[in-house]
């Protein structure tokens, strides 16, 4: 043991921790909206509705170490020419960096990001669709990092600098 009572070849940690770190700090519903315009005739329907269903990505720096991303959903369901209901839902999550380089922000933001985000929002949107006296609608999984690599590759000719902002 040594005079700081640690092992022969330990050293005792730095005070600063230096090492690059990223979480989320919170996760909540933004806005979320559900209309059923047609009740109570749209339950007499015979035919299942055809769903339509937008993503959007977005992501903004809202504090020196802090970034929010919104993960927005929005939802329109159709049958015999009538809508049967629409959602629209904003969830997002702030998540917090240390240490970590720039360049490596928007890689996490708009691919990892959601990922940690989406089973979430996928329980919120269909017990709201539950809510509103349709079956839940279960979202299939999303490969956000894939799609976040397609969207580079499509744009690395075209801008050097592309805004925190992403498709899925």
């Amino acid at each position: 043991m040594d005079e700081q009572g640690l092992p022969q070849g330990f050293e005792a940690p730095a005070g600063d921790d230096t090492g690059p770190a990223a979480g989320m700090i919170s996760q909540y519903v933004k806005d979320l909206s559900f209309e059923n315009p047609n009740a109570p005739a749209i339950y007499q329907a015979q035919t299942a509705p055809g769903i339509d269903v937008q993503f959007n990505i977005s992501a903004a720096q809202v504090g020196e170490e802090v970034h929010e991303l919104t993960l927005k959903i929005e939802v329109r369901a159709e049958s015999e020419g009538k809508t049967a209901f629409i959602v629209d839902l904003s969830y997002a999550g702030l998540f917090g960096f240390r240490n970590v380089p720039a360049d490596q922000i928007q890689p996490f933001m708009l691919g990892e990001a959601p990922r940690l985000l989406f089973p979430f929002a996928r329980r919120v949107l269909a017990d709201a669709v539950r809510d509103g006296g349709f079956p839940p609608l279960m979202l299939e999984p999303i490969d956000f990092a894939q799609l976040y690599l397609q969207q580079a590759d499509a744009q690395a000719g075209a801008q050097p600098n592309t805004p925190e902002t992403g498709h899925a």
